[in-house]
């Protein structure tokens, strides 16, 4: 296992560091974790120099601490360093806060969190976060020796990132970015900043939620035409490990293979390891994907809101997601979501006020019927 050190902190963490949000539910499917299994990945994950992991309050249903802090027992604690997350849906003042860090400790078994992360902020929630005193109660859990590190994960854009990270005195910071995020949310800028400030970096969605471990025939292709054979998923982890501002990349594992297989790509990865042909050759992949993309909406939301609750953003972001990635539609979280919020395109009575605010003049009406055949 290949350790960096985290920018100004000065500590070092294993490369790969175990996400504790995927594991799966045993076979008969009467519990949302199959805890037996689950700790036993964590150990073996600890056991093969993984020193990160990664967990939160709202995981698998409030109970993915529970399982880590099991799986911590017998001297497995000392030899890590724990990340949790308070979420700002469950906080609306220092009591709220105090109750819920009171509630980890007892689920992980510990006196103390190292990275304590404020969870999934944007400028909103980070906004709610000041106004209940989220800053000095941070400030005073760390003077108390309760949390090593203050911190935050980040998903937003980049301009409300660059705002939040300046904004207080933060030791690390989570985002989201893998070799098709370089442009999305903190997106490659965001990850120069926080380098250039000495405040490491965690990644997560390093294979965007696994969809880039399957590569599609098209993309596949290039792969398979490089003179060096590796898989999607150890292109996509040296991709990211190559970036000097990256501390820990988080990988999910739901099984021992996968752990094991993390441990051998982790072994090999150093800051600056890929080559100008090899980073060509994940500048062609990228094309490719995009290539796959169906409709060129950019997320600005200017035809919302639809008069008629259609939500034209999230069904285009999901009809791209699909055709980019292979991925069936009922694994779409996003779309899923709109099917259950009624914001589907039966209701569209065609009145034109989206494509006459749209900037890019796209034929939304049309497409969104086109897009819903595809994807139901």
């Amino acid at each position: 296992m290949k350790y960096r050190t985290f920018g100004k902190l000065g500590i070092k963490c294993s490369a790969f560091g175990l996400g504790c949000m995927r594991f799966n539910g045993p076979a008969s499917g009467d519990s949302i974790i199959d805890e037996q299994k689950a700790i036993g990945l964590i150990r073996r994950a600890i056991d093969g120099g993984v020193t990160y992991i990664d967990t939160a309050y709202v995981y698998l249903e409030e109970t993915s601490e529970i399982v880590l802090g099991k799986a911590l027992q017998d001297g497995y604690r000392e030899k890590v360093t724990i990340a949790t997350k308070v979420p700002p849906e469950a906080v609306n003042c220092r009591a709220d806060m105090e109750k819920v860090f009171a509630s980890e400790l007892a689920k992980l078994q510990t006196d103390h969190i190292d990275f304590y992360l404020m969870h999934a902020l944007n400028k909103e929630k980070w906004e709610h976060f000041k106004s209940i005193g989220a800053r000095e109660y941070f400030d005073d859990l760390k003077k108390e020796g309760k949390i090593r590190f203050k911190c935050f994960s980040f998903h937003g854009p980049y301009e409300e990132f660059e705002y939040i990270l300046k904004d207080y005195d933060w030791d690390m910071v989570q985002i989201q970015y893998n070799f098709m995020d370089i442009d999305n949310q903190a997106g490659t800028k965001g990850l120069k900043l926080a380098g250039s400030l000495g405040i490491p970096v965690v990644i997560m969605e390093g294979l965007l939620g696994g969809r880039l471990a399957n590569a599609p025939a098209s993309v596949q292709a290039l792969y398979d035409a490089f003179p060096i054979r590796r898989t999607p998923v150890e292109w996509a982890f040296r991709w990211l490990c190559n970036h000097p501002e990256i501390g820990t990349v988080l990988s999910g594992c739901n099984e021992a293979e996968q752990i094991d297989e993390n441990l051998r790509i982790f072994d090999t990865v150093e800051p600056g390891i890929m080559t100008p042909d090899e980073l060509e050759l994940m500048d062609n992949v990228r094309e490719a994907y995009l290539e796959r993309t169906r409709i060129g909406c950019t997320g600005c939301r200017y035809c919302m809101p639809c008069p008629n609750g259609v939500n034209i953003p999230e069904i285009f972001s999901s009809w791209n997601m699909v055709s980019l990635y292979d991925t069936d539609p009922k694994e779409e979280w996003d779309l899923q979501n709109v099917i259950r919020n009624g914001g589907t395109p039966d209701k569209c009575v065609q009145c034109g006020a989206c494509e006459a605010a749209c900037p890019q003049s796209l034929p939304i009406i049309e497409a969104l019927q086109e897009a819903w055949k595809e994807l139901v």
